[in-house]
């Protein structure tokens, strides 16, 4: 499917605004310490974020497992981010997968309080690009 450019925009800007506001539901479960749902929420906002960034580039944006591979071509190999940044969002990738799936992991604030500011870095320097 091909995007004139008022369709890409409209794309990047819902993209991006699902990307802050699951950023905000991450912040407000960690309050109340719902690890899981943080999980969920830090990785589906920089997915989102990752897709408005994609969409924004012309890039196609499929699966989740596509996002993480076009993330890394076009902006990994390329220099935009570093291999750390990639890393981490395949980390949280794999945290979501645990905490929606896997019955013997248990989510902790350990595992997650600390990825919040990071999770905050990478959107916000999504958002300085798009």
């Amino acid at each position: 499917m091909s995007l004139n450019e008022e369709e890409r925009a409209i794309l990047v800007k819902r993209e991006y605004e699902k990307a802050l506001a699951f950023y905000a539901q991450a912040e407000a479960n960690a309050q109340i310490e719902i690890w899981d749902v943080v999980a969920n929420r830090l990785y589906y906002a920089t997915f989102h974020a990752v897709s408005a960034l994609l969409v924004h580039d012309g890039h196609k944006v499929g699966t989740h497992k596509g996002a993480v591979l076009q993330f890394g071509l076009h902006y990994v190999e390329e220099g935009i981010f570093t291999k750390e940044e990639a890393r981490f969002y395949s980390q949280l990738q794999s945290l979501r997968e645990k905490a929606d799936y896997n019955i013997v992991w248990t989510s902790s604030k350990q595992d997650l309080f600390p990825l919040l500011p990071i999770a905050k870095g990478f959107i916000e320097k999504i958002g300085k690009m798009i």
